[in-house]
């Protein structure tokens, strides 16, 4: 008889189980509030892997006695969501004595927008209560009709206190584990290996007990832990989640100019069945935020490598992806604008909607025109060189500055345009 992993063995059945996401499921949480009034609301779960998605959900379900529905983006059609809401429509009327339905729909982020939309009638008329999980930012990856209808609940990664809890909660209670004699003398490696995943920690504990002989201690230190990750890395990542690592290594990689480094990593996802589109993907996010200003043209080539791929597919996609890693990592890098649209967001959340000046306001009727609206605006193409100073932010903030150029050929000559135009940026 095969034994479940121990992931699943120590999978949490109640919130009192549940470890993490106090922020959420803490006392007076916005999650527990919800679960403890029974009344639940579709939303989403967007975090890392291995932080308690799909458990989060299970609980719910569980707590509330709902008829659960769970399906994968990965496998699923239209079809298939279709067949579930049809089969919640016919619970219908068992509603008074258990919860509506909970359809649970992991890496939702994966659904086409044909998928997508087979759910919102389901939704908005309650037929089911939809709890989706997904990695990357729903803002991208869910269409806007359903963000509207679900509230977005960020899930962060375990923090030391919280898998320093669930290693010891796995030592006490798993029967296995607790058969062993089991001596922790450092969690370091086990920590950082881990990163924040709860099935990390739990994956690589197995490994560990199933690597112990029979009457021998199960020591947990760094010096093991590193030894055992060598002899089989891939051992603790059964489901797939060391792509996270892997694309981290190969995006700070290409960040810090070494090619043959970032080419590896590149292999490394190949050979593993990356999905082509998610390296192509990162790569264009990546020539905007690290390399930016220095070389535009980084987008471009980024933007065309997508393209691409979607075109030809694999294996031949290999080389054009390859083409544009080489390419961003010899890229000059800028970070500039990165920097300069977060600081003017958290502006924007510190001073709020400013009013936008009378003269840039826009003014198709007469009535506008005779408050004012447009006046005095200076159009650029009727000065020499096209440029004519005049204000274009809200009085308040004519002397913030969000853009830095940073000190590559690309953005001194930008610093200098804009010296020539508005004096020195020093200045501003």
């Amino acid at each position: 008889m095969s034994i479940a992993p121990l992931a699943e063995r120590l999978r949490p059945a109640n919130l009192d189980e549940y470890i993490g996401q106090k922020h959420l499921v803490g006392p007076g949480g916005v999650l527990r509030r919800m679960i403890e009034s029974g009344n639940i609301a579709s939303f989403i779960l967007w975090g890392p892997p291995g932080v308690g998605k799909t458990t989060l959900a299970k609980i719910i379900a569980n707590t509330t006695k709902s008829t659960f529905y769970t399906l994968s983006a990965v496998t699923s059609g239209v079809k298939d969501v279709r067949e579930v809401i049809e089969r919640a429509r016919n619970e219908a009327g068992d509603m008074f004595s258990r919860g509506r339905p909970i359809l649970f729909i992991d890496e939702i982020h994966r659904f086409s927008k044909a998928q997508q939309d087979s759910l919102l009638g389901a939704v908005e008329n309650g037929t089911v209560t939809l709890i989706g999980a997904t990695t990357e930012n729903p803002s991208f990856e869910v269409i806007r009709p359903l963000l509207s209808r679900a509230q977005v609940y960020t899930l962060k990664p375990l923090d030391e206190t919280d898998l320093n809890e669930l290693l010891e909660r796995a030592v006490r209670t798993d029967s296995i584990l607790n058969s062993e004699r089991v001596r922790i003398e450092q969690t370091a490696a086990l920590f950082r290996y881990s990163g924040g995943d709860a099935r990390k920690l739990l994956n690589i504990l197995d490994l560990l007990q199933q690597s112990v002989a029979f009457g021998e201690d199960l020591v947990i230190n760094d010096k093991v832990i590193t030894e055992r990750l060598q002899e089989n890395p891939q051992a603790y990542d059964k489901n797939g989640e060391m792509h996270y690592d892997i694309i981290s290594a190969f995006i700070k990689s290409i960040r810090g100019s070494d090619p043959d480094a970032a080419v590896y990593w590149l292999a490394r996802m190949i050979a593993g069945g990356e999905d082509p589109e998610f390296i192509a993907r990162r790569m264009v996010i990546l020539a905007s935020e690290d390399i930016g200003l220095a070389n535009p043209n980084a987008m471009l080539i980024a933007d065309t490598t997508f393209s691409v791929i979607q075109k030809i597919g694999m294996p031949e996609g290999r080389i054009p992806l390859s083409e544009c890693a080489i390419y961003l990592a010899q890229s000059p890098k800028s970070n500039s604008a990165y920097l300069a649209i977060d600081a003017a967001l958290a502006e924007v959340e510190r001073s709020g909607n400013l009013p936008v000046p009378l003269h840039l306001r826009n003014a198709p009727t007469g009535l506008m025109k005779n408050l004012g609206y447009g006046k005095n605006y200076l159009y650029s193409h009727d000065y020499p060189g096209n440029f004519v100073k005049q204000q274009f932010r809200p009085d308040q903030l004519q002397n913030v500055r969000f853009w830095t150029p940073c000190d590559n050929p690309s953005e001194l000559v930008m610093k200098q345009r804009h010296e020539a135009r508005w004096g020195y940026m020093e200045d501003k």
